[in-house]
């Protein structure tokens, strides 16, 4: 007898013409629906961590790996803890900025605009901002030029251009003899950047840091120092080793994560609700795989009373039949990893090429900051895909596998 007998069995079973086309043809769409539930999921997944981590590293060009920052919003000894900072091994950079909040006015035009005073040198160590530029020239910002940068969309929302003249308005007051009055500075547009963040394009301004400190009445101070490491996900734990060192754990230390956390926190909830959502498809083809044995349970009830009047037992019944689904969910999910990871990986060529055959732009670039959708395969997702449209599959055999089992030799043949 061939060993083990309740695989061989199954085996044959699975290769075997049948009788009944129906059932064939459940077993095959139970096989292609699980393939396509895989490919899906793996493809989606793998699309929504494309998008994540591109738009992760476009926030990383304005926002840098980590901030050290006093309570009171203001670094007295900035310099100082730059050079506590560059001590760290992990530390590539460092650069002090003040941030202040402010209104431009262009030709009529208002617009609430976020200012970061910056030394250009140093913010180019943590930020890319220097290689975003789309008009002029990033070392324009010089101390006492009151010259400043503006983000594409915000230069484009009040109608200025490079070399026009634009007025900030701050919220620190000057007291007059006519009163409090705010305080107010022309400016001179000598560039425009583009990061490809919504938040910057459409609300930042870059000056120098000297200007900064004038005109928010902060001179010989900072609002904080940036950082840069090697690894951005090593920004946590650098975080928690200057935080514990003596000299810094009186200031406010953030990594990246803890900025736009909402952001990061909807793209986890969203990745999970989509994961359960396609994972569906691959629900509904295990249940096809019920439906298929459960067919061809009935459909096989004589050869059940058979094997069992040879001596096979109720246990080895039971394998037969769920070997059966268990190459059905095996050869889907085989087939939907190849599919998906071959998708994912070549997304890049696939895209464009149902973009010309069609004619259209799935991301209009005159319309979205990522015109390309962007693909970043994780094996951690692959794996876990796998395990459970396996588990699925399996699991569908039980309930048809144990009703054959307990299938009565004398009652199955008695009208044999």
């Amino acid at each position: 007898m061939y060993k083990p007998f309740a695989l061989f069995v199954g085996l044959r079973y699975t290769r075997a013409k049948r009788r009944n086309h129906f059932i064939s043809f459940i077993s095959l769409s139970s096989m292609l629906g699980i393939a396509l539930g895989v490919t899906a999921l793996i493809t989606v997944l793998s699309v929504m961590n494309g998008f994540e981590k591109e738009v992760r590293e476009r926030m990383l060009d304005t926002i840098s790996h980590l901030t050290i920052s006093d309570f009171d919003g203001r670094v007295r000894d900035w310099k100082k803890v730059m050079g506590l900072a560059n001590k760290h091994p992990k530390v590539v950079g460092t650069a002090p900025y003040i941030k202040a909040e402010g209104m431009l006015i262009y030709l009529g035009n208002v617009r609430g605009t976020l200012i970061r005073g910056v030394i250009p040198g140093d913010e180019k160590k943590v930020s890319k901002i220097a290689d975003r530029m789309v008009e002029g020239k990033w070392d324009s910002i010089k101390p006492r030029s009151f010259n400043i940068l503006l983000g594409y969309d915000l230069a484009r929302l009040i109608g200025a251009s490079v070399g026009d003249k634009v007025t900030l308005v701050t919220p620190s007051v000057n007291v007059t003899p006519a009163g409090v009055a705010p305080r107010m500075k022309r400016f001179t547009v000598t560039g425009i950047f583009q990061v490809g963040h919504n938040i910057y394009d459409t609300s930042m301004g870059i000056i120098h840091m000297e200007d900064a400190a004038r005109l928010m009445k902060m001179k010989g101070q900072a609002s904080g120092v940036r950082i840069q490491v090697e690894d951005l996900f090593e920004a946590p734990f650098v975080r928690q080793q200057l935080q514990a060192t003596d000299e810094l754990n009186s200031y406010w230390v953030r990594d990246w994560s803890s900025y736009h956390v909402n952001w990061f926190r909807a793209v986890k909830i969203e990745k999970r609700m989509i994961f359960l959502l396609l994972l569906l498809i691959i629900a509904v083809a295990a249940f096809n795989i019920v439906s298929t044995l459960v067919m061809v349970v009935t459909d096989k009830e004589s050869d059940i009373a058979i094997l069992r009047t040879l001596g096979a037992s109720p246990r080895t019944i039971m394998h037969i039949f769920m070997v059966q689904g268990t190459v059905i969910g095996t050869v889907g999910t085989l087939l939907g990893t190849l599919g998906g990871v071959g998708l994912a990986l070549n997304l890049d060529t696939v895209v464009p090429f149902i973009e010309r055959l069609f004619g259209f732009h799935i991301l209009d670039p005159s319309v979205y900051y990522i015109s390309a959708i962007p693909s970043d395969l994780h094996w951690s997702d692959v794996w876990t895909i796998c395990i459970i449209s396996f588990l699925l599959g399996v699991g569908s055999t039980i309930y048809p596998a144990r009703r054959a089992s307990q299938t009565q030799p004398a009652q199955a043949l008695r009208y044999e």
